[in-house]
């Protein structure tokens, strides 16, 4: 089972437009260039996320993009799902004729699994991440650097 980059990839770009929509509608281009992410495929993606009610754009001049709620109304389950990306450790997609039409011996393992994981990513919000950023950027000691006078 793997997370693609389509749900990373959509987490990484709605965390980056929670801590940078404040100021106004965000561009995927900023996005883009903040995050490394082809600004083809972010196209792709907030269509998907728009279409679910997770953001709204702002067409024209000074347009862009921003949440369509507030970040902790937000589930990172919500987004994954959005983009498509299946959270399926089974390789039966779920339906139970792994082996010939049956379940095979371990389907209830990978079932489990993937209850865990959507459990855990419905228990986290985007404000969570966001803050979660905010605490790493904030714990980075500053260097301070002084020139030193040689006489």
């Amino acid at each position: 089972m793997r997370l693609t980059t389509k749900g990373r990839f959509a987490v990484t770009a709605m965390v980056d437009l929670a801590i940078h929509g404040g100021r106004g509608p965000v561009t995927l281009a900023s996005i883009s260039e903040r995050q490394r992410i082809s600004l083809s495929y972010l196209e792709q993606l907030f269509g998907k996320l728009r279409r679910n009610n997770l953001v709204e754009s702002v067409r024209g001049p000074g347009g862009g993009y921003y949440l369509a709620r507030i970040a902790a109304k937000i589930k990172i389950a919500e987004i994954v799902v959005a983009v498509d990306e299946p959270l399926d450790a089974t390789n039966c997609g779920e339906k139970g004729n792994c082996l010939d039409g049956k379940p095979c011996l371990t389907h209830n393992l990978w079932m489990g699994l993937n209850e865990k994981i959507y459990s855990y990513l419905d228990s986290v919000n985007l404000q969570q991440l966001v803050e979660g950023q905010a605490q790493t950027v904030s714990s980075v000691a500053p260097v301070i650097m002084t020139r030193q006078i040689i006489k």
